[in-house]
């Protein structure tokens, strides 16, 4: 399954200035043949944004989810993106995925919030594991700060998840994740991690690019630089199921010996 991912920060506070670079971007993955198509954490409003965060926050059904399904038809190709979701009073950090069809596929919440602009604006999700079956292929969600904690990706990878999506805001100095850590998650848990990047000065981020989608091997199938960029890869399921019948990393699990890990 050729899937693409956009690193781009957008235009951080225009939300219609955002799904026409969705839109564009969208085309030109479908034109590589790309079946899914995903976008950074917060693109469909930038991410330092300060109060307009909560100000154009959405509900995941909301009138740029609409927009993003026509999108997603008219292309015909899956898509995802990070937005802040509102629901009720409740703001969270989100990304959700809608099929190529136009269907709501799946829609996470963040659940691992980073440092105290994240906390004082959002409020964490309480769901580990969520996925949607794509072509074949189990598609998980999380976003950033999640995939650096062993305990997530190892959930998904015990549920099954073949293909892991991580729209991110990754930022100066922590470029040992996409270039490091990223690729040891995908081999430690047999699985494709897709990483997406948002780019450039922001606020007071510099967010450092690098996206990355690595395969169950540990090597990067696609890995972009510091500026924006559209990079694809195969995410091939043969060959996926033939590393997981080689490595046993999974297989080998005692776990009786970590249950003070999640007791504590």
């Amino acid at each position: 399954m050729r899937t693409a991912l956009l690193q781009s920060s957008g235009r951080p506070g225009s939300v219609d200035e955002n799904l026409k670079v969705l839109d564009d971007a969208a085309g030109r993955a479908a034109a590589t043949g790309a079946r899914l198509f995903a976008a950074p954490e917060m693109f469909l409003t930038g991410y330092a944004i300060g109060d307009d965060v909560a100000r154009l926050a959405e509900p995941a059904d909301g009138p740029s989810a609409q927009a993003i399904a026509a999108i997603a038809a008219r292309h015909g190709v899956a898509v995802a993106y990070g937005y802040p979701e509102r629901d009720g009073e409740t703001v969270y950090n989100s990304a959700q995925l809608i099929a190529a069809d136009g269907t709501r596929f799946a829609n996470y919440r963040k659940t691992h919030l980073f440092g105290c602009f994240e906390r004082d604006v959002f409020t964490p999700g309480d769901q580990a594991v969520v996925q949607a079956d794509l072509d074949g292929v189990r598609v998980g969600l999380m976003i950033c700060y999640d995939v650096e904690f062993p305990e997530n990706v190892r959930a998904h990878a015990l549920a099954g998840t073949d293909l892991l999506l991580v729209p991110t805001a990754q930022m100066h100095p922590y470029q040992f994740v996409p270039e490091s850590l990223v690729p040891v998650r995908a081999f430690e848990n047999q699985m494709y991690v897709a990483y997406v990047n948002r780019v450039g000065q922001e606020g007071e981020f510099e967010f450092v690019g690098l996206s990355t989608l690595v395969g169950p091997d540990g090597v990067a199938r696609a890995r972009a630089g510091r500026g924006d960029e559209l990079v694809t890869a195969e995410v091939d399921p043969a060959f996926l199921a033939a590393s997981r019948e080689a490595n046993p990393y999974l297989n080998d699990r005692r776990p009786g010996l970590y249950t003070p890990l999640v007791s504590r």
